[in-house]
């Protein structure tokens, strides 16, 4: 079993999820189908599934050219995204499950970004993708929902074991932790992480996954209740409740401007 990152446009990310004993795979977040077939190809393997997390172009602008060169491939779309998914074969919704070769994946809807928006989650493989919900130090701008759709999103992926591996859909690791050390200087744990990101990314290397345990370490957006957090935002606006949905939202508002 394995997961394969085939990097997509300037800087998203599309993942084989690969059954070893079928030679059968899903791709999530497919954007750019000849990348993602040369993929296939090279690796041996028998492209069977589509999964995308969510309707924006840059996670599904593949869809259709794979169901061209494909035929009969799935393509799973989430109901609360409306038909927004191109070449959608197979209609699902939270806690539906797919399946890729023996591998069976569980859909958590985790809308805010978009309405529909979904993880998929590999309890076999120790490992959830979550589009543009969750990033590694960040999450995703709250585009169709409001602020506390998006904590409850969050909180439905914190909820997966610490061990989980977080495969997610652009690589904004530097700046999101860059954004993150201003909230937090003193999070030794996010300054561990920053300086490791910093000399991954000047290496050429991936800075993904990381885990659901790391993630409670580091990522400002799942640390609403750290004290260091709080006065940083408090010190900006003094009124600012103890409510971790007003924490959130602060905190997100910043982000947008970063």
């Amino acid at each position: 079993m394995a997961i394969i990152p085939v990097p997509q446009l300037s800087d998203n990310y599309a993942y084989l999820v690969v059954d070893d004993a079928s030679r059968e795979c899903g791709v999530v977040d497919c954007s750019e189908a000849a990348k993602v077939l040369d993929a296939v190809q090279r690796q041996g393997l028998k492209l069977v599934a589509v999964l995308p997390t969510h309707w924006h172009f840059d996670h599904v602008g593949g869809n259709e050219d794979l169901a061209r060169a494909l035929p009969g491939i799935r393509v799973y779309g989430a109901r609360n995204e409306n038909g927004r998914i191109p070449a959608q074969t197979n209609e699902v919704a939270d806690g539906a499950t797919v399946r890729v070769g023996a591998l069976t994946g569980r859909v958590i809807g985790i809308p805010a970004h978009t309405n529909g928006h979904v993880a998929y989650y590999f309890p076999e493989l120790e490992a959830v993708f979550t589009g543009d919900t969750m990033f590694i130090a960040g999450c995703g701008r709250v585009f169709e929902g409001k602020a506390e759709t998006m904590v409850a999103s969050l909180a439905k992926l914190a909820a997966l074991p610490a061990a989980t591996r977080v495969y997610c859909g652009h690589e904004y690791t530097v700046k999101n932790l860059e954004f993150a050390l201003t909230l937090e200087p003193g999070n030794q744990a996010l300054k561990a992480k920053y300086a490791w990101a910093k000399k991954a990314r000047a290496a050429g290397q991936f800075t993904i996954p990381s885990t659901i345990g790391d993630e409670q370490q580091f990522n400002p957006f799942l640390r609403t209740a750290s004290p260091e957090l709080r006065a940083s935002l408090k010190k900006i606006d003094p009124a600012l409740p103890d409510d971790p949905v007003a924490i959130f939202a602060a905190a997100r508002a910043l982000k947008d401007k970063f």
